[in-house]
């Protein structure tokens, strides 16, 4: 019914930086907000961005001034930009998408996450 694809992870070297994108296809009738989580290896899956229809957002401490989320609302696809990369930025990062349906209900989906490496 509603699916997130997620694109642009990698292998970079410290200092480096990526582009994230994810894209929602499926029954939508809008999408209020969308962002970003992340899970490392043996810790808990974090907040790392988020960013509503009307361009509010919130960003954990440590990626601000590194990371900018946007989002083009015609196309139900948010991006992450991540620069100043460093090691403990490695992690899967997930997709996240607050949708609402056609008859009102609000549902959140989940992408398959896209594997983000910070090594030299």
């Amino acid at each position: 019914q509603v699916q997130l694809v997620e694109s642009g992870g990698g292998l970079v070297q410290p200092g480096g930086s990526l582009r994230l994108s994810c894209a929602a296809s499926g029954s939508i009738f809008s999408i209020n907000a969308m962002g970003w989580y992340r899970q490392a290896p043996g810790k808990e899956r974090e907040l790392v961005s988020t960013i509503t229809s009307g361009g509010s957002t919130i960003s954990r401490d440590s990626v601000k001034g590194r990371f900018t989320i946007s989002r083009d609302n015609a196309k139900n696809t948010v991006y992450l930009q991540m620069n100043s990369l460093k090691p403990e930025d490695t992690a899967v990062y997930y997709c996240n998408a607050d949708v609402r349906a056609f008859d009102g209900v609000r549902v959140e989906y989940w992408g398959q996450g896209t594997q983000v490496t910070v090594s030299s």
